[in-house]
């Protein structure tokens, strides 16, 4: 099961869910199923959902397989489908008002080690790749697509915006210019040509990602329309791995609490402590936010 993706804050997740037997949870992220799993050990009931069609045939695969660890298999639910559509997709499995609320919620916002990993997949500049970066293969836009298409003003602003790079305008005309010669197809033409203007490709990566994944604006959405699935004193736990996504989750938690409708959990985020941080190096800016409905 690891194999796919090591979850991470597995631990601090479970105690910020607080999980009993019987009662329902939503994993909006599901991943390799980490978190799902572990929640399924402890007797809970739950919905998982994802977009990607890798993640979806790894958990079925794995409720088939009869040597697997997975424990209860038959209360789990599997759901493909973007995590913005929540209210939907948790009405059509019946979770969450009218068929009663759901005890806790959880989003890990970071790209899966499965998907980092595939080089078919063109999220890393480390390995070369097709530059696709869709999370959902069904998707219209690519990256290629974004970097064959779009001004050095568009890319501009999409790297500054999106990847808070400080050489986006360097970036965008080293781009245009080397586009101009040869088609700029794998992550490889890509990070070549990104690393004579900047020290480092993982910001403008991160941006195109971002982009085309459409994933701030699904963060916006989602988020508040898990917090009306909740029934009182469910959790809502939400795992970022960048400074844009953990702004977006604190302002809505904030602005949560200041509507009345229940209490920030974390004062601070929960962060991975030294013994993670060594097992798993992906596991290092991630931080973990609980709010906790009224």
């Amino acid at each position: 099961m690891s194999n796919f993706h090591k979850s991470v804050l597995l631990k601090e997740i479970i105690q910020g869910l607080r999980v009993e037997k019987g009662k329902k949870y939503i994993d909006a992220t599901l991943g390799g199923g980490g978190h799902s799993f572990e929640i399924l050990r402890l007797g809970g009931i739950v919905l998982g959902i994802d977009v990607d069609r890798d993640a979806i045939e790894h958990i079925e695969s794995e409720i088939k397989n009869k040597n697997s660890k997975l424990k209860n298999p038959e209360n789990l639910t599997v759901a493909r489908g973007n995590f913005r559509d929540i209210d939907k997709i948790a009405h059509l499995n019946n979770f969450g008002p009218p068929a009663g609320g759901v005890a806790g919620i959880i989003f890990d916002l970071g790209v899966s080690s499965h998907q980092i990993d595939s080089v078919t997949r063109g999220f890393s500049f480390q390995n070369e790749g097709p530059l696709d970066m869709r999370m959902d293969q069904k998707l219209g836009v690519r990256a290629l697509d974004l970097i064959k298409i779009l001004t050095k003003g568009e890319l501009c602003e999409i790297f500054t915006k999106f990847g808070e790079e400080s050489r986006a305008w360097e970036i965008s005309n080293a781009i245009v210019r080397a586009r101009r010669i040869k088609p700029i197809e794998t992550t490889t033409d890509l990070a070549k040509i990104v690393f004579t203007k900047a020290r480092q490709n993982k910001k403008v990566f991160q941006a195109l990602r971002i982009v085309v994944n459409d994933e701030l604006n699904s963060i916006i959405e989602a988020v508040p329309k898990a917090l009306k699935l909740l029934e009182g004193n469910g959790r809502l736990c939400v795992i970022s791995f960048h400074s844009l996504e953990d702004r977006i989750v604190k302002r809505k938690f904030i602005e949560f609490e200041e509507k009345g409708l229940g209490r920030i959990i974390t004062e601070k985020p929960i962060v991975p402590g030294v013994e993670e941080l060594r097992a798993n190096k992906r596991s290092k800016s991630a931080k973990l936010r609980i709010f906790k409905k009224i």
